[in-house]
């Protein structure tokens, strides 16, 4: 019989929830009370099948007993048998429920996101990819109904994007994204190519959570604004006045620009709110960090030294290097239909996440076809 993690932590919580909606000013902050009221509905949820799991647990044991010696009424084994198995996928698919319950929400996960997407090694050929990148996350926006708001553009002389700055907003856009984070590769003949020879580019992903003024205090003081003229197309309203405004954060050394919008208050607005999103990524990275010291992980680790994704043209794949997950349907993948690659990152984190819980370690991953893959 498969155990449960102890139910007691989650049982002193829901206590210590409960006096908290007694206290007579629990309403006065409506949006904490309805925070509190939710976790509590969800932890209530989760000691209820708690106990219809122990109580099925009893059940199982008591149809095992009427099974009998092997020589018994051979019809009240069969309804034992048929009533034994119902009652033990009953209970598998409940484990199944309760284990996830258990498993700590990301406070990020419906935050909305803040993505940059910056052409790497490969010249104008890593900055068309990158432009192809941006195109495929706004197909994908598209499809789930999110809005997407431009922050930032450099462009290359071929139309590429040197650096795109975009924020996404919606239902769970962190949770969906948050993979997406890291180097990622492509294989193919560049238009600039004269002898068909295939090259290898590569673009940088960062997937920032939306940072709000609660999450990161920023010190005005450690701040160092300039502004200066835009350059680049726009017209003349961006061209001839002081609207690109430029942040620094002396005590990182994040350095943020923003000359998109006309108004010098409206890019100095988007330059502060990629700048806490950075700083909450970069301290959510430290504290990811201290962890991953005791113990490694591929999945959701955000490094972006890292080679998460590979996309050869010639082949018609896209491999996955995390999980070891190839698909042949490139081109499809290039129109924003991406699921099932975050299904699948999705999937490899969750059980990643409940072995750290049930102390069973997840499977590896596949093994790739080969090293250059």
């Amino acid at each position: 019989m498969e155990h449960l993690p102890d139910i007691a932590p989650f049982q002193r919580r829901l206590e210590e929830l409960a006096a908290q909606m007694a206290a007579p000013a629990f309403y006065a902050n409506p949006r904490e009370a309805a925070a509190v009221t939710r976790e509590h509905q969800k932890l209530a949820q989760l000691l209820d099948e708690h106990r219809l799991h122990r109580k099925l647990g009893r059940e199982i044991e008591e149809a095992r007993a009427l099974l009998g010696p092997a020589g018994g009424d051979a019809g009240l084994r069969e309804l034992a048998a048929a009533e034994l198995l119902a009652l033990e996928e009953r209970r598998a698919a409940l484990r199944a429920s309760i284990l996830a319950a258990m498993l700590p929400p990301s406070p990020t996960d419906s935050r909305n996101t803040v993505m940059e997407i910056r052409a790497g090694t490969g010249g104008e050929e890593a900055s068309l990819f990158a432009a192809e990148l941006t195109r495929m996350y706004q197909k994908y926006a598209d499809a789930r109904g999110w809005r997407i708001q431009p922050m930032s553009t450099s462009e290359s002389e071929r139309g590429g994007f040197k650096e795109v700055i975009f924020l996404v907003t919606g239902t769970d856009v962190y949770r969906q994204l948050k993979f997406e984070s890291g180097v990622q590769r492509v294989q193919r003949v560049p238009v600039t190519e004269a002898n068909g020879r295939i090259h290898t580019s590569t673009v940088t992903v960062a997937v920032l959570p939306e940072a709000e003024e609660v999450d990161v205090q920023i010190d005005p003081s450690d701040l160092e604004i300039t502004v200066c003229r835009a350059s680049g197309p726009g017209g003349q309203g961006v061209n001839t006045t002081d609207s690109a405004v430029q942040i620094v954060h002396k005590p990182t050394g994040l350095l943020v620009q923003c000359a998109d919008e006309r108004s010098q208050l409206k890019n100095k607005a988007r330059a502060l709110t990629v700048l806490r999103s950075r700083l909450l990524k970069r301290r959510e990275d430290e504290e990811h960090a201290r962890y991953a010291a005791q113990r490694r992980t591929q999945i959701g680790s955000g490094d972006r030294s890292e080679r998460i994704r590979t996309y050869n043209f010639p082949q018609n794949r896209v491999t996955d290097h995390r999980i070891g997950l190839t698909l042949y349907n490139l081109p499809q993948v290039m129109e924003g239909r991406i699921d099932p690659l975050i299904a699948a990152l999705q999937k490899a984190e969750f059980e990643e996440k409940l072995g750290e819980l049930t102390g069973v370690a997840p499977a590896a991953p596949a093994r790739e076809a080969g090293p250059d893959d």
